[in-house]
């Protein structure tokens, strides 16, 4: 690889929570410029005096700090009734695909309610969780088991190069071609 090659990477974002909480925030800042405006305009025009004015400043901050406090709440409660409601539904009414099975484990990724003995429960609360199927061993031990007959793979890659920031240079495509090694691995090909 020639030492004036560069490489550009391209780096996608979903941006929309950046987005509504930029909306959010905007309308927040007209709200609070509106109610700055309202109030100084009573006091100056004579319609209130400047205490006045200013106690009713007071109270519409109040509120809207209020509103922006309690929004997290709301929407965290809104989302709990509804996926109870929606789980109290998916059993009445049979589940019509409403119940995941995890027999086999999976990946919870988002805040998921299941019940658990007469009450609630909360999975992935706090980011992803696995749920893993147990099995008992030939002892009787009961535990989380590999696949029978896999055994883990082993991938040898010797790199030689003449000094470190050549390396460094080359690191991407390295990774690159490990990673690719190890697919093949993993297809069997």
């Amino acid at each position: 690889m020639d030492e004036d090659e560069t490489f550009t990477v391209a780096i996608e974002a979903d941006t929309t929570s950046l987005d509504r909480a930029l909306a959010d925030l905007s309308d927040r800042a007209d709200r609070f410029g509106s109610a700055l405006t309202s109030a100084f305009a009573g006091a100056v025009t004579g319609s209130r005096s400047l205490d006045s004015a200013l106690k009713q400043l007071a109270t519409r901050l109040s509120a809207i700090a209020l509103d922006a406090a309690l929004k997290p709440l709301g929407d965290f409660a809104s989302s709990a009734i509804g996926q109870l409601f929606s789980a109290v539904a998916g059993a009445a009414g049979g589940g019509g695909g409403a119940v995941m099975p995890f027999a086999k484990g999976g990946v919870v990724a988002a805040p998921s309610y299941f019940p658990a003995g007469g009450r609630v429960g909360l999975m992935g609360e706090a980011g992803a969780e696995a749920i893993l199927p147990l099995s008992r061993g030939a002892d009787g031990t009961l535990g989380v088991a590999a696949p029978a007959g896999r055994e883990g793979q082993t991938i040898v890659f010797n790199v030689t190069t003449p000094d470190a920031p050549s390396f460094k240079r080359a690191e991407a495509q390295i990774q690159a071609m490990l990673t690719r090694a190890a697919a093949r691995g993993r297809r069997g090909v």
